[in-house]
């Protein structure tokens, strides 16, 4: 039976740290996903408006087959300078793609930004470097506190107050998948005939809380979600041991969790990007058989997973939001 790892978070795979900055008054902020050893890396760029960074560098055909951390960043195309404090603290840490034989290092942060501007107390948040580098520097194993901090702290989901999530699933072969994700979508993620998530079916234990299951929140409700002020960024991850194409798959595959949780999603209006990283720690079940390679199944069943996470990462990221500026939670919504 399916069950998340102990964190519930991205953070329950092995060899990855994750570490936010947020400024409540700008709402705004940057999260980082590092994998200090390295990580083999993949994304799918879905959305029509992408705000993105190294996502050619990720293509399989291509050198570089790791990426040592992952940008997400409010500020829009402000925020993609996130990755840049990013490059320059891990590489004090002499952590990159060596350079070499003197310990030079080029660290690879691939990284993707969502839209808040005009949300905060300036039009343009004073995202930077400096946010980047306090994100690496707060990074850890722990479990991460969800909702209005790090890139989803301006976020807005469907007209209502979107966030930070997480989740993980631990599988029957003891391969760990986890999803992290800044949820500032177009489409809504409750059901309007119900007023209930879409994917409400996914909750694993009781991760979801009453609320959830009880409250219906039934639209319209003010104020409505703002065309062209939109995307859902994330990353999912295993400790499985995949190749760069294994990734992207991966990736492709999550976003499908991304399609069910939030409709409609991939508009021309969301910039909706999935990263997926593999630390590599498990390798992968074989099963023989007549088609495909033989890790095949087990591909399948790790994409399977990292969309389920991510539908219900979006799920918990909106459900632990707080009402900010106009954009009313959930939770306020659903006890009205």
């Amino acid at each position: 039976m399916s069950q998340p790892g102990p964190n519930n978070c991205i953070t329950d795979v092995a060899g990855l740290k994750v570490g936010s900055y947020t400024d409540r008054q700008a709402l705004c902020g940057c999260t980082l996903v590092l994998c200090p050893s390295g990580a083999t890396a993949g994304v799918d760029v879905r959305g029509a408006a992408p705000g993105t960074r190294e996502t050619d560098l990720l293509d399989p055909v291509n050198l570089v087959e790791q990426a040592h951390a992952v940008s997400l960043s409010g500020g829009s195309v402000y925020g993609l300078a996130c990755a840049d404090g990013a490059v320059r603290w891990l590489s004090e840490q002499g952590i990159g793609f060596p350079l070499d034989d003197q310990g030079h290092v080029a660290p690879i942060v691939p990284g993707a930004v969502l839209y808040d501007l005009g949300r905060g107390a300036e039009f343009v948040p004073p995202v930077g470097p400096d946010w980047g580098r306090a994100a690496c520097e707060a990074a850890s194993e722990k479990p991460i506190t969800l909702g209005c901090l790090g890139a989803g702290t301006g976020a807005v989901a469907g007209g209502m107050k979107g966030g930070l999530g997480a989740a993980s699933e631990v599988l029957d072969s003891g391969i760990t998948v986890g999803a992290l994700v800044a949820v500032n979508s177009l489409g809504s993620l409750l059901n309007p005939a119900t007023g209930l998530f879409w994917e409400l079916g996914l909750e694993l234990g009781h991760e979801f809380g009453p609320d959830a299951a009880q409250a219906k929140v039934l639209p319209p409700w003010p104020p409505q979600a703002e065309a062209a002020k939109n995307t859902t960024i994330g990353v999912v991850a295993t400790d499985a041991t995949l190749t760069k194409a294994q990734c992207k798959k991966m990736a492709q595959m999550a976003q499908d969790g991304l399609a069910r949780a939030i409709r409609p999603a991939h508009t021309m209006f969301d910039g909706d990007t999935i990263f997926a990283l593999a630390t590599g720690g498990r390798p992968l079940p074989s099963s023989p058989g007549f088609f495909g390679p033989p890790e095949a199944t087990a591909v399948s069943e790790i994409g399977r997973a990292a969309a389920d996470c991510l539908s219900r990462a979006i799920i918990r990221a909106v459900l632990a939001a707080q009402s900010l500026g106009n954009w009313p939670a959930f939770r306020d919504l659903a006890n009205r």
